[in-house]
This record gives C-alpha cells, sequence and structure tokens, in this order.
C-alpha cells in the first residue's frame, strides 16, 4: 500500500531536533491520518515506542488515574502492555484518543517534568469533549504542552501523491513571482489535478482509494462512510440536547452554500429555526474540525480579525472531498467535465476555503445589503487583498468598485482566480485556481 508523504512529518522532526522540546499534542478531525503519522514517526526514530489508544485500552487509562509518580505510571503501564518498555532517551509514548482520558493530558505536566521519555498525545474530539469525569474537572497543562493542528492532505500533498514532481512546483511558482503564463504542459496536468483534488479530497483513506482504484463510485463510497462515521460521532459524543441539532446544522451545509447569498442562515435549516437553537451545535462541527466559517468584515482593511463581525459568516467543509460526497450523486462528473450548474459557485469557493484552512489561514469575505460582495479577503504581501473565485470566467464587479476607492476601502490590490493562465491587468492579478495554495506570504 503506497505510504502518503504528509507535512507532519517535518513538524515531528522539528519537534524532537528541539532538546527543550515539550510534550506534543496533535488534534485534527478524525481520519486525517494523525495515528499513522505518528506511530510512524516514532518507530522510525525511536528504539522504543509504547502506545496507547484510550479508546480501546481501558486497562491503561486506569494507570493515569491514581499515579502519584513517574515511576508508578509506568508500572501500570508496562503491567497492562505486554512487551512495552521504558528506556530514558530512548522511549516515545503515543496517548492516542487522549481526550478519552482527562488523567492523561495532565499527566503531561508531569511526564514533562520528569523528562525521561518523549510524549506525543493524539485527539480527534479535543475541542468538544472537554475535560470532565463524574467527579473532576481538568484544566489543560498550560505552558508544559505544543499544541498542533493537523489536517487531511492538502492539496500540494495531493500533487505529491500523485507523483508530481518538486521541480514542476518550483515553476509554477516561479511564473507566480515573475507574472508570468504556466508552460501549457503544466498548466494543463495542474488544471486535471486540480479538479480530481476537489473531488477526492485530502481524507487518507479516500485519496489511496482514488490513487488504487482511480473508481469514482468507490471513493464516493469511502467519503460517504467517514460522513456517516461524523454523524455517529455527533449522536455519540454531543449532549443530549444538541444531537438532532447537529445532524440537522451539519446536513444543511450543501444548501447554505448552494444558494446565491452564501451567507449562513438559521432559517436553511429548518422553516423557523432560530440562531439560539443552533449556536452551539454548529460550534460542536467547528471544534470537531469538520467545518470551518469564514467571517464578514465590517471593512476591507487590516486587522482582519478585528474588523470581523462575529454573527454574519459563511460555513465551509474543511475537506472539499467530503463536501462533494454530500451533492447528489453525478456531481462528481460534472466538475470533471466542467458542467457545473448550480453548485459552480460553492464547489470552487470551497475548494480554496479548503486550501486556504489546511495553510491555518483564517477566513474572511466582504459583503454589504446593497449586493457588494467579494469572495475572500485575506493577507497578502503585507496588504488587505481581495479575492475572488471564478470556476471559469466572470466579472469581478464588487472588487473593481472597491479598487476605485481606495480612500474608503483601503484596498489597492486583488487576485481573481480561475479557470486561465497567469496575467494581470492593474491591480488585479489573474491565476489559474491552482495557485491558491502558493498564496502563503504574509
Amino acid at each position: 500500500m503506497q505510504i502518503l508523504r504528509r507535512k507532519i512529518e517535518k513538524c515531528l522532526s522539528d519537534w524532537k531536533s528541539n532538546s527543550n522540546h515539550l510534550p506534543l499534542v496533535i488534534k485534527g478531525c478524525r481520519q486525517c491520518g494523525k495515528t499513522f503519522s505518528v506511530k510512524k514517526f516514532a518507530q522510525e526514530n525511536y528504539k522504543n515506542v509504547v502506545y496507547i489508544n484510550f479508546i480501546d485500552d481501558q486497562e491503561a487509562a486506569i494507570a493515569f488515574k491514581s499515579f502519584r509518580k513517574i515511576d508508578d505510571l509506568i508500572l501500570g503501564i508496562t503491567s497492562t502492555i505486554n512487551g512495552s518498555s521504558f528506556v530514558a532517551g530512548e522511549t516515545c509514548l503515543i496517548l492516542d484518543e487522549i481526550q478519552e482520558c482527562p488523567e492523561a493530558r495532565m499527566s503531561l505536566k508531569f511526564l514533562h517534568l520528569d523528562g525521561r521519555f518523549d510524549v506525543i498525545a493524539t485527539g480527534s474530539l479535543l475541542g468538544v469533549k472537554g475535560y470532565k469525569s463524574d467527579s473532576h474537572n481538568y484544566s489543560v497543562p498550560v505552558g508544559y504542552e505544543d499544541i498542533i493542528t493537523m489536517y487531511p492532505l492538502d492539496f500540494e500533498e495531493f500533487l505529491w501523491a500523485n507523483g508530481m514532481p518538486v521541480e514542476a512546483i518550483s515553476c509554477i511558482k516561479s511564473c507566480l513571482d515573475k507574472v508570468e503564463a504556466v508552460p501549457e504542459v503544466l498548466h494543463q496536468r495542474f488544471r486535471k489535478l486540480l479538479l480530481q483534488y476537489a473531488i477526492v479530497g485530502g481524507m487518507p483513506r479516500v485519496v489511496k482509494e482514488f490513487l488504487q482504484t482511480r473508481d469514482m463510485n468507490s471513493v464516493v463510497r469511502q467519503q460517504r462512510i467517514i460522513v456517516d462515521e461524523y454523524e455517529d460521532d455527533m449522536m455519540k459524543y454531543a449532549e443530549n440536547i444538541y444531537k438532532p441539532r447537529l445532524r440537522e446544522a451539519f446536513e444543511s451545509i450543501p444548501r447554505q452554500l448552494s444558494k446565491e447569498n452564501k451567507k449562513f442562515q438559521y432559517s436553511v435549516i429548518k422553516q423557523g429555526a432560530k440562531a439560539a437553537h443552533y449556536v452551539d451545535a454548529l460550534q460542536w462541527i467547528e471544534d470537531a474540525g469538520i467545518i470551518c466559517r469564514c467571517r464578514n468584515l465590517q471593512i476591507p482593511e487590516l486587522p482582519l480579525d478585528g474588523n470581523a463581525i462575529n454573527e454574519q459568516f459563511k460555513v465551509y467543509m474543511v475537506d472539499t472531498g467530503l463536501f462533494m460526497s454530500m451533492l447528489e450523486d453525478g456531481t462528481q462528473f460534472n466538475v470533471l467535465q466542467g458542467d457545473l450548474m448550480g453548485y459552480k459557485g460553492a464547489i470552487f469557493e470551497n475548494l480554496i476555503a479548503d486550501i486556504f484552512t489546511k495553510m491555518s489561514r483564517k477566513l474572511y469575505y466582504y459583503s454589504k445589503p446593497s449586493g457588494m460582495e467579494v469572495d475572500f479577503v485575506f493577507r497578502y504581501k503585507g496588504e488587505a487583498t481581495l479575492l475572488e473565485v471564478k470556476a471559469t470566467t466572470g466579472n469581478v464587479k464588487s472588487t473593481k468598485t472597491i479598487l476605485k476607492h481606495p480612500e474608503k476601502y483601503h484596498v489597492s490590490k486583488a487576485i481573481k482566480l480561475g479557470d486561465y493562465n497567469v496575467g494581470a491587468a492593474g491591480n488585479v492579478l489573474t491565476l489559474p485556481l491552482y495557485m491558491a495554495f502558493l498564496l502563503r506570504e504574509s
């Protein structure tokens, strides 16, 4: 089976090479590859690896509930996990699904102070489970852990998986820097891979299925299994009062994005729905790493976070492939054929939201009741920059209006992403959609 190259590998290597590193906590949605990447890294870099999954191993969890010192904890673990061994400086302890054992999260402080062993923890629902038991509330050991977020494969990782050489990626980066057209053979190859990424997304299980079979029906089947697992998590882990609302809010996302005005509206969930009934449910889904919000701005100027209107937002799926699987059958074929109909804007806006979120960019847009709307606003090369997303071609009337009035909007640059090659007209930079992942400079 093909092993996918992941960017988390460098993060793990950098973490280990820091002589003063803290225990590492890796957050991320279910099925994004956390466990595989961590176990692979540990097996390649340590003589001893001790792995505990707190969903599957309740006996090992008991060792964390009453230990007084680290030696007691080690004794408890080694007595329940056959073959486990702790050697100072040579052992990595992996605590998988740590949200299931709040005492294990608290133990990170003491494991760090002890200093003999490296610790990596992973958690799929760290944002929603909290740290409560029947008799205790547990706080996060602030100052004694490093936290990073892992996502499904991003577009660049998808390119690697499909054999795209680093030199080709460097070539299109050079074309962006020089504002010159990408050579046609590369342009067509990247266009094709972007459309495939829009359909497949970045869930490792789904990407492997695509690479091995190229069977789109099989890909969609795997995606829908993951979506079903997400909904099962909602029913299993959420408080009872939120359970029906979680599913209703989640299943409304395709309808929210198919509207001309893509602002999230609670009334779209069901007639008469109020924000007060669904705000916590929506937050749960976001904390689980399944969706991302794109907030409206009072004015498209820096600092973007300071100008955000928290109550006005669009919602996108973090993984576009999973979003595609929630649409009707045949949509995947339509995307490859360029026949997108009503979902044209939804798919490609979600695609850019996917790419930006996996770059750890916060999402913003600009919209006014007058009808003025810009798909995204982001910080690029030190300036607030407008970003319009066009599936094929299209005008950017709102962007042009804003750029004509820098004294009012304080914006002087814009980027238009669409199905065309690199170009520029005045202060609008035109780029192919596949270059979105190269817009890293903040």
